[in-house]
């Protein structure tokens, strides 16, 4: 093997100091570890054991590329005043060639994270540290497993991952932050770096599988009598009101339809959240530079828009985003962020729906439960024993939830 290069990281304060085609070269062909096999799982028990793996994450993941992280930093959705500062690590040879990058941004709060570690932020404090800054390696607002260490393919990869992870602990030391969070990780970059030494944490999301159904009616034809029912039931009535439902993805996409999609999504969001995260014009921004990678689903009554879920799409998966509406109408959130998307994936032959974090409610609609997975390194040595020993009792309590969950879920025990 040849030598590997002397690497050094450098940070950079915006994304836009990094050339696209550098970053998704990264982002894109990134060095991937050791997967599972990615074909669809035949049955309901190898669905739920597809998803111990890093089976089905998807090789185009869309919240790592430029075209995104820039546009919420040009949005300033990111940035300024909003508690996620940019400090992205990039790691490159002597001569200039980059080998890998990391999103990372220093963090003011834990706002917009979807991984809650506020309750070691307080413990902490109260004992008479300084939790924030900390620095946080993710996607902001976006809740989806994907790569974070981004990794070119070649002889030198496993090198350059070493150096970024040295990087981020180098870093912390730097700006004086409490703490590195590697939220969302795949779950073989989670191994490589619990195996390094960070914290490891888990917790579930409900995600759709596509088991190779022909149509919507061919995946009802997996579940349970009763809950095949409620489904079509529940689709039914969404529309009873005289609810249209439009698809709109690439030129479809308008500023006047994403005038309307960000009015609900500011009216739901300031209820959930008080603030919501996303500019106006980062939909735009987005739009624009990547817009077949967007699904928007609406939904219009009276030649009205009332209703709306964004998704984005992968090579294999539809990522549910954000949602919202100034109608509400019985069953029309599910039509609209979970049935159109698992409709639209049979009939596009993709392989997964994720539908974003938290939600229950989406079990009983097909979603079965799925791991997720983050890493922490704590510098304090107090605070890591601490959070060390509430992780370990945590992972037994997520583990033992989602096989009691699993178990609740709607597909008949065998295949049909």
């Amino acid at each position: 093997m040849a030598e590997s290069p002397k690497f050094q990281v450098r940070v950079e304060g915006s994304i836009k100091s990094i050339e696209e085609r550098v970053w998704d070269s990264c982002a894109k062909g990134f060095a991937a570890f050791p997967e599972s096999n990615c074909e669809a799982p035949e049955s309901f028990s190898e669905v739920l054991e597809s998803t111990l793996e890093d089976g089905f994450s998807d090789p185009a993941n869309p919240f790592v590329l430029h075209a995104f992280l820039s546009s919420l930093e040009t949005s300033k959705s990111v940035g300024d005043r909003s508690g996620w500062l940019p400090q992205h690590l990039v790691v490159e040879d002597e001569g200039g060639e980059v080998y890998a990058v990391a999103p990372c941004y220093l963090k003011a709060h834990s706002q917009g994270e979807y991984v809650f570690d506020q309750g070691w932020a307080d413990a902490y404090e109260r004992a008479g540290g300084n939790y924030y800054p900390k620095l946080q390696v993710a996607a902001p607002f976006t809740p989806v497993t994907g790569p974070r260490l981004l990794v070119k393919a070649g002889p030198h990869a496993e090198a350059a991952r070493n150096a970024l992870v040295a990087g981020m602990v180098e870093l912390c030391k730097l700006r004086k932050a409490s703490s590195v969070h590697v939220t969302f990780a795949k779950k073989s970059e989670w191994n490589f770096l619990t195996e390094a030494g960070m914290l490891a944490r888990t917790d579930r999301q409900f995600h759709w599988h596509n088991r190779g159904y022909k149509n919507f009616d061919g995946f009802l034809d997996a579940l349970s009598s009763n809950k095949r029912k409620t489904i079509r039931r529940e689709r039914r009535e969404a529309l009873d009101s005289g609810i249209e439902i439009q698809r709109l993805t690439g030129a479809d996409l308008t500023e006047s339809v994403w005038d309307s999609f960000f009015e609900f999504y500011m009216d739901t969001g300031s209820r959930k959240w008080g603030r919501p995260y996303l500019t106006r014009e980062f939909f735009s921004l987005v739009s624009a530079r990547m817009p077949d990678r967007i699904l928007l689903v609406m939904a219009k009554r009276d030649e009205n828009y009332i209703a709306g879920a964004l998704n984005f799409l992968g090579d294999h998966t539809i990522y549910g985003r954000n949602w919202g509406a100034i109608e509400h109408h019985p069953f029309l959130h599910f039509e609209v962020c979970y049935y159109q998307a698992i409709e639209y994936a049979i009939e596009r032959g993709l392989k997964s729906v994720e539908a974003g974090a938290q939600g229950e409610h989406k079990l009983l609609r097909g979603y079965v439960p799925v791991p997720t997975y983050s890493a922490h390194y704590i510098a304090n040595p107090a605070l890591r024993r601490a959070v060390d020993d509430y992780l370990t009792g945590e992972r037994e309590y997520i583990e033992a939830e989602r096989e009691q969950l699993a178990e609740a879920a709607p597909y008949k025990r065998t295949a049909p």
